[in-house]
């Protein structure tokens, strides 16, 4: 009888085990939807989502929402004056994840300073330059929601997310 390695045997079981665990992946949604993206393909499938009517928006009062689905809390701001990535007339609405980049702690807008602060670790970050970290733990800007603005509903909406939302692989679960 031929001798089986210790060192072979792992080899064998391990590719089956691979295998194996492979086949019984679960199947995704964007699978059971057929909604696959192209090989090699880089644009998510982002929703177009409504997320405020400009009118609504009051300049430096933030206004919650979730993007791109119901685990991502963000918040959607009107500065009053025209900011980098702004949309909108004036050029000043932007919107961003609530999610520290650097361990997930939700970040909050402070009014008086007119930047998001993370109480977990200091974190400090500048919606007026496309939430770039200014200072503290968190070495990735806030993921930026892209937005655009339908002028004729007067309406904002939400439509890809610049940035890795924290804790995922892609931004689209």
């Amino acid at each position: 009888m031929p001798h089986l390695s210790r060192r072979n045997f792992l080899k064998l079981t391990g590719s089956s085990a691979a295998v194996g665990t492979l086949s019984l992946s679960p199947i995704t949604h964007a699978q059971q939807d057929g909604n696959n993206a192209a090989p090699g393909n880089t644009t998510l499938p982002y929703p177009r989502d409504v997320i405020a009517r400009l009118g609504d928006l009051k300049p430096n009062q933030p206004l919650s929402f979730h993007y791109p689905d119901d685990r991502s809390p963000c918040v959607v701001i009107r500065k009053g004056r025209a900011v980098k990535g702004g949309v909108g007339p004036k050029r000043d609405v932007v919107a961003f994840s609530t999610q520290c980049t650097h361990m997930g702690c939700p970040v909050s807008y402070d009014q008086a300073s007119e930047t998001f602060k993370c109480p977990c670790h200091y974190s400090i970050f500048d919606p007026d330059n496309a939430g770039q970290m200014v200072i503290g733990q968190a070495t990735e800007n806030l993921p930026r929601i892209v937005l655009e603005y339908d002028e004729a509903e007067d309406v904002i909406l939400a439509v890809s997310v610049d940035g890795l939302i924290y804790g995922r692989q892609a931004n689209i679960i």
